[in-house]
């Protein structure tokens, strides 16, 4: 999709210098895929400490389980 942007040039170029992209195109889609992903983790953290937490859960004792299980092959 062809699309018309009115970019700072000199952020532009300092984009491209501090990037190591060849063209102006692949400076744009690399920052824009890294704003995407930003914007996603900033997403997670707010989730950090909303979940209940189950004081009774013993991960150890899950995992001997688990473990035993896989030795017995099943």
């Amino acid at each position: 999709m062809a699309t018309n942007l009115a970019l700072d040039p000199k952020l532009l170029e300092e984009a491209l210098a501090v990037s190591g992209a060849r063209t102006k195109k692949e400076v744009v889609t690399m920052a824009l895929r890294e704003f995407i992903a930003r914007r996603a983790q900033a997403e997670i953290v707010t989730s950090f400490g909303t979940l209940d937490w189950d004081d009774a859960y013993d991960y150890k004792e899950d995992r001997r389980h688990r473990d035993r299980q896989l030795a017995q092959g099943t």
